[in-house]
């Protein structure tokens, strides 16, 4: 089969564990797309820090940010897709996190949002002083979260809850898939993340196909976790990276190395050279 696409998942795929992109991966990548394939990233993060890693690769790549909800060419302005939760979406997901007392973020495409102070060893807080100021996720943090909703400028793509509280999380996950409005999806097995109904990294996959008139059978998806299974599911060549869980590997078509092991370059290597 001659691919035409690959969607990489980042974290635990794409990166190892100390958040890198190694020369192997990135020059696989590069030898890859040289040869007329189309490389974009299908992440959880928000576009902004997508964008960062996009960037060391050296290729034009599309970008699928905020699991599927926000799809973006990484150097133009122009917004390929864009789902937004909206006002009444957001308040039901308040309601239902005050009612639990758990923590939680709500994203932008460049924003996180918060009712606290964030904690020291969160992943944009860190990354945020070694990086240009254009690469720099916007950390906002306000008591009155409800007047957010409201500004016409904010535009809501992602929700996330985080807790070490597994019985109140796995509670409020059930409480909002009641509702019957949202996707949810985990990335970590200490959150949930929630999108629009509708809204994976499958369903972005298939849109951006679409949009380059590549056929499903064209397409490779590499990930590890629960919201990469999605795109692993609907990919002609759904590959699971040998860190994922073992949910993740039994829907996959083929299993390579893990993230720690250069598991995409592996892939690509074995596929194209």
């Amino acid at each position: 089969m001659a691919y035409k696409l690959i969607c990489l998942d980042m974290d635990g795929t794409l990166l190892n564990d100390r958040k890198e992109l190694t020369e192997r991966t990135k020059e696989a990548i590069k030898r890859t797309n040289e040869k007329g394939i189309l490389i974009a990233l299908s992440t959880g993060r928000i576009f902004t820090s997508a964008r960062y890693y996009a960037n060391l690769l050296g290729i034009k790549a599309p970008i699928i940010a905020s699991n599927g909800a926000y799809i973006r060419e990484k150097d133009n302005e122009k917004i390929i897709y864009k789902s937004t939760i909206g006002k009444e979406n957001c308040e039901k997901l308040l309601e239902i996190m005050d009612k639990y007392n758990l923590k939680y973020y709500y994203n932008t495409f460049d924003t996180v949002i918060s009712p606290k102070p964030f904690p020291k060893g969160y992943t944009y807080l860190e990354m945020n002083p070694d990086l240009p100021e254009d690469m720099k996720v916007k950390l906002y943090v306000t008591q009155d979260i409800k007047a957010e909703f409201t500004k016409e400028e904010i535009e809501i793509l992602k929700f996330i809850c985080i807790s070490k509280d597994f019985i109140k999380l796995n509670q409020a996950k059930e409480d909002i898939l009641k509702i019957g409005n949202f996707e949810v999806a985990s990335s970590l097995g200490d959150n949930f993340e929630v999108m629009n109904k509708g809204i994976t990294k499958g369903s972005a996959v298939k849109a951006l196909a679409e949009i380059y008139g590549i056929r499903r059978q064209e397409v490779i998806c590499v990930g590890d976790g629960e919201n990469d299974l999605s795109m692993i599911e609907y990919a002609g060549l759904g590959v699971a990276m040998g860190n994922a869980p073992d949910f993740v590997k039994g829907k996959a078509d083929y299993i390579t190395s893990s993230n720690n092991e250069d598991g995409v370059a592996e892939l690509l290597e074995k596929i194209f050279f």
